[in-house]
This record gives C-alpha cells, structure tokens and sequence, in this order.
C-alpha cells in the first residue's frame, strides 16, 4: 500500500545517470522515494528497434514515472500508452531540459515558450491511458521568466487534466549557457515555486534544484508536496537511506553500505549474465562511499578495475571492504 503522499521524495530524472540500473541501487536503500526513468524521446520508443531498451525495467523499481521528451500529441499519446502496457505507474512530460539535443527537436525547456502546445500534449495523453499524467518545468526562459507565466502555464496544463507538477526552480537559457551550466547559474527561485502551491492548493507541487540535505528537504515540505532529488542522490547515495524513517514513517532499520554493496553485487551477477558490461554496472555505485574513510580507493579500485574481463560482481565487495564507514 502506498503513503498517503508516495511522491513526498522523489529521485530527479538525469540523462545517463538515472538507467535502470541506478534506479534498482535506489531501492536497495529506499523502499519509498518515487522513481523517475532518464528522460525518453518519443522518437526513440516509435521508430526504435528494441522497446525493451527503452522501457524496460525491474518490477522492483515502483513506484516508477516514465519522463517523456516530444512535442507532438498524438506520437506523446501512443508512447503513454506503450507505458501503460509496460505497467509504469505515471508518464512524464519534460518541460525543462535546455540541451542543445531537445532544442533541436523542438520539446524540452524550449515548449514553455509555447504553453498552448504543452497544454495539447498533456491533454492527449491524459485522455489515451488510465494512469498519471505530470509534467517537469523550470520557472521560466531566458528572458521570459515573470512569476505569471509560469502561473499561466500551471494554470493552462491543469486544465488539460494535469494535477502534478515537478518545478525546478530555475529559469533555462537556451542560448549562453550549456546544460551544465544551466544546472548552477541561473539563481534559483523557491519562492516562484512555493507562490505556486498557494495559488493552486488542490495540485500537487514539487520542487527540485539545489537540494542536497534532509535539513532542506524537511525545510521545502512546509511549503509544498514534495521535493526532487537530483545529482546529489547520485555523488552522494547514501543519503538517501535516511528517507524513508524521516519522511514515510518507515520503522525498518536502514541498510548499512555494505548491506546495499552485497545486495547489488547478487544483482550484478544477474545482470551480467544477460550480457550487461560491468562497468555499466559499477558506476553507480561510486558515490554511495561518499565521505568515508577509503572512499577515494574505492572509486579508484572500480575505475581501473571494472573494465578487465576476469573481474565480476566480486570486485564490488572487494573494494567495498577496504572502506571504513557502517
């Protein structure tokens, strides 16, 4: 049974970060934060060659959100429905992403410049499936980043039939700035985004950008639903263990790191068997030694050893046993 509010915490989609494999490592240390996918193109889902690829993932991840990124309705609709098929609990729509990539093809930060077409979207895909329809946005665009229209997006989009908004509360610049530089630059705005639960009470609002502590988690949820986290649920993993106590009232014990290490390393070996490369599998386990004593040889035990054939799921515990940390 899910928590009354389940996206209370949740783990911010992040290109070539948040793969499935990632995602399985999150539940291994919380049972509760809501899951998003990497974002997904709908060009990839429909003339792709291989959907397993791009919609497959462990039964273990739910509560699971698919990011989209498209801007046609009726190509957004068809890949809600293959969602819905593959048994994901929401889909998407991803109104903020300003690389270069999604500037191309016209969806991304880019579609806030045109809020009748995100309304479009959101429309048809509330109407082809029975599940969850949200949307993830910045506060605004270059130039175009007054407080009212961003209201007016929120306002138009939950019309359509959205009642769940994820914020983050920077604006994108499309030109200037590189997608790095948008995540720390521009100065962020949580007002913008507490301003939006108040003047919509009955949506749900979460907020992401910059967050990196429980202290500011528990800070933000005075404000609104729920918060996202982003790079800091992967440079620094652990973290995230102390979410379901604080915020879901769980009463299990959290796992220890190296708990979470042989727990993975048996879903390594699973892994690894179908084919998958260990070193797609050890990446992301980097940062769950961070600030420990042995971290950095951890890290460096994985990064020069990962590679080598004869090396299996065994070199995760190995390494993990020179750290000293729970």
């Amino acid at each position: 049974m899910l928590h009354p509010n389940p996206r209370k915490v949740s783990l911010a989609p992040m290109l070539d970060w948040t793969d499935r494999h990632f995602r399985y490592l999150l539940r291994l240390i919380s049972q509760d934060i809501w899951l998003y996918t990497e974002m997904v193109t709908t060009g990839a889902i429909l003339h792709g060659d291989n959907l397993e690829r791009f919609l497959g993932y462990n039964s273990a991840e739910h509560p699971l959100t698919l990011q989209l990124g498209g801007s046609d309705p009726e190509a957004l609709a068809k890949c809600c429905q293959l969602a819905e098929q593959y048994g994901y609990d929401e889909v998407n729509l991803n109104v903020g992403c300003p690389s270069d990539r999604v500037q191309s093809g016209a969806f991304g930060a880019c579609l806030m410049a045109t809020p009748d077409l995100v309304a479009e979207c959101i429309a048809a895909m509330v109407d082809s499936v029975d599940i969850p329809i949200s949307l993830k946005t910045r506060i605004g665009i270059d130039h175009e980043d007054d407080y009212e229209q961003l209201q007016d997006l929120v306002e138009l989009v939950s019309q359509a039939g959205c009642e769940h908004f994820t914020i983050h509360a920077r604006k994108a610049w499309l030109e200037g700035l590189s997608p790095k530089q948008n995540r720390d630059v521009p100065p962020l705005r949580y007002d913008f985004v507490y301003q939006l639960k108040n003047d919509f009470p009955d949506l749900h609002i979460s907020i992401n950008g910059g967050i990196k502590t429980i202290n500011d988690m528990h800070s933000h949820l005075d404000h609104v639903d729920g918060v996202m986290i982003g790079r800091e649920a992967y440079h620094n993993t652990y973290l995230m263990a102390d979410v379901d106590q604080c915020f879901y009232g769980s009463n299990e014990k959290k796992p220890t790191r190296k708990e979470i290490i042989n727990a993975y390393a048996d879903y390594v070996d699973q892994e690894m068997i179908k084919g998958v490369p260990l070193i797609h599998l050890t990446r992301h386990v980097l940062g769950l030694m961070h600030s420990c004593n042995g971290a950095k040889h951890f890290r460096r035990v994985l990064s020069e050893n990962a590679w080598k054939k004869e090396n299996g799921a065994e070199l995760i515990v190995r390494a993990a046993q020179e750290v000293d940390c729970d």
